[in-house]
């Protein structure tokens, strides 16, 4: 894919995102691997407005050098892509019902929802929730830093969550599963459910490696 071509594809997705109500305002930040650096969403952005020509260019080091400046949590995705050097997209949203499973109190922080459906178990597996941090804050990406190598995607304490994919394909779908899983799960809050048990979890896994 060129240079040109990411921007667009980039851009495309972002306002697909926007436009079906995955984030709002300003909120949520995208961004792609590159040959030598990483193309990232410019800070204070609409992702439902973003110009392919002013993404946010950044070196391999994380150095930004050319576009608009780069989204406050780009030291979040620049620790994603340092533990899981197979991942080529990372895709942090607002979306509303993953924030608010994010602000419940009774969830078990090392695997916050249920398998309730194959694909779920398929294109997020477990699902870690880590404390609050003010956006921007470094302690924030070190903390994603120190779970990406053992999950690709999390959920950020009153926050919203973060999925880093082998694709900008892959990653978004990834999230949009996680978002329709978090939805689910609160509608049927207070009933009976039947999840996945560990062994068709597992086949799922043998069936479908990452």
């Amino acid at each position: 894919m060129t240079g040109a071509a990411r921007r667009e594809a980039l851009c495309v997705l972002a306002r697909s995102m926007y436009d079906r109500g995955l984030t709002h305002g300003s909120t949520g930040n995208l961004s792609l691997r590159t040959d030598d650096g990483f193309l990232m969403t410019p800070t204070g952005s609409s992702l439902g407005a973003l110009d392919p020509a002013r993404l946010a260019l950044l070196d391999a080091s994380g150095r930004h050098v050319g576009g608009d400046a780069p989204t406050k949590e780009a030291l979040l995705h620049l620790a994603m892509y340092r533990e899981r050097a197979r991942d080529a997209a990372v895709v942090h949203l607002h979306a509303t019902h993953s924030v608010a499973v994010s602000v419940l109190a009774d969830v078990d922080p090392a695997n916050v929802l249920p398998p309730l459906t194959a694909y779920y178990a398929m294109r997020i597996g477990t699902l870690p929730l880590l404390p609050y941090f003010a956006p921007g804050d470094t302690a924030l990406a070190a903390a994603v830093g120190a779970v990406a190598g053992r999950h690709h995607a999390v959920l950020l304490a009153n926050h919203g969550p973060v999925v880093s994919g082998t694709s900008l394909a892959a990653a978004a779908d990834a999230i949009e599963e996680l978002e329709a899983t978090a939805r689910l799960w609160l509608l049927l809050r207070g009933e009976r459910v039947r999840t996945l048990t560990a062994d068709q979890v597992a086949d799922l896994h043998r069936r479908h490696p990452r």
